[in-house]
């Protein structure tokens, strides 16, 4: 297959083409492209040297599959484009996750409804990915009734820039913080605005939580509330999941099913210390699941601690398997 990496330069993109060399797709040509200010630089892809092209250099080449990463703008303008030519889109923004005519895709998850004629596919937001891995066993066995949910999340989701003011505050530099990333400092500090405010006062990534959280579930019934706060680290986001079922339960069977499940692993031993944290899964695809126990405050309740290297499998390594997953279904033809 030929495939194009738009956006290849910036902190997800630079991830996918790790990702790309890691995982096991017949690849006969890997186009990177970016804006026109990125265009001529070198990138390294499997001991060899690339270039980087144009988007409009790239939709000439009529890649197989095109993974974007290079925001909701670009992609409005470029993916439509893209799929005309036949090529399949998989779209890591905000652009289409909402479009009742798009998919929203978790591969281990609702990786089913995938079609040939769905050419513009959508990556859905980090936080949600790794909270619906961990929920859907849960939601098909039991019955989720309600959830609510704390995120912490790693700067390094809100791109370079936070990076660049991350390092930049450890370094001890005085910013103008009406031209930083985020309005107050990171460094040592946790910020409880994660993306744009609307008129509720609940925040973009909040609404991504409960919105997409519904869809890929399939169940528009869930009740979701969430907050999502901006901590200072890199590795991953952690979020505290608080669970309603319509029914009864098990502990052991709630074990059972976050085993079974594929690309969870659960870790939940705190008497020995062993629980989730970003550290553990920096540069790893797997979620991780622990501090399983009841909430003893309701009725058929659960708490549970989440953890996932949002630059992997909350973006680059989903948005590559949505990708493995369309070769190994035959939705390609030629």
């Amino acid at each position: 297959m030929k495939i194009a990496v738009i956006g290849a330069t910036g902190l997800v993109g630079t991830e996918m083409l790790k990702v790309l060399e890691e995982q096991e797709i017949p690849l006969t040509k890997l186009i990177a492209a970016a804006s026109e200010r990125s265009v001529g630089k070198k990138l390294h892809f499997k001991g060899e040297e690339l270039e980087v092209v144009s988007i409009g250099n790239a939709l000439n080449e009529q890649p197989d599959i095109a993974i974007f990463s290079a925001g909701s703008g670009p992609s409005l303008e470029w993916a439509p484009r893209f799929a005309e030519k036949g090529t399949f889109v998989v779209d890591n923004s905000s652009a289409w996750r909402m479009d009742k005519d798009k998919c929203l895709v978790v591969p281990e998850v609702n990786g089913q409804v995938l079609e040939a004629k769905d050419k513009i596919i959508a990556n859905p937001n980090c936080s949600t990915i790794q909270m619906v891995m961990v929920l859907a066993p849960l939601h098909q066995q039991i019955g989720i009734k309600r959830l609510v949910i704390s995120t912490y999340q790693s700067y390094t989701g809100t791109g370079s820039n936070a990076v660049r003011q991350y390092n930049q505050e450890r370094e001890g530099e005085i910013l103008d913080y009406s031209t930083t990333a985020y309005h107050h400092p990171i460094f040592a500090n946790c910020i409880p605005h994660c993306g744009d405010f609307n008129e509720d006062n609940y925040t973009t990534e909040e609404v991504k939580l409960v919105k997409e959280t519904r869809k890929i579930l399939g169940d528009d019934q869930i009740q979701v509330t969430a907050t999502a706060v901006r901590v200072p680290v890199s590795g991953g986001h952690s979020e505290s999941v608080n669970i309603e079922f319509k029914r009864s339960f098990e502990l052991k069977d709630v074990y059972k099913l976050l085993e079974d499940m594929p690309g969870v692993v659960v870790l939940d031993d705190p008497m020995k210390n062993k629980y989730p944290m970003p550290l553990m899964a920096r540069h790893k695809d797997e979620v991780y699941v622990g501090r399983i126990r009841r909430d003893q405050s309701i009725e058929n309740g659960l708490n549970l601690w989440i953890v996932s290297d949002n630059l992997r499998k909350g973006a680059a390594t989903n948005a590559v398997q949505i990708a493995k997953y369309i070769h190994e279904k035959e939705l390609v033809t030629n």
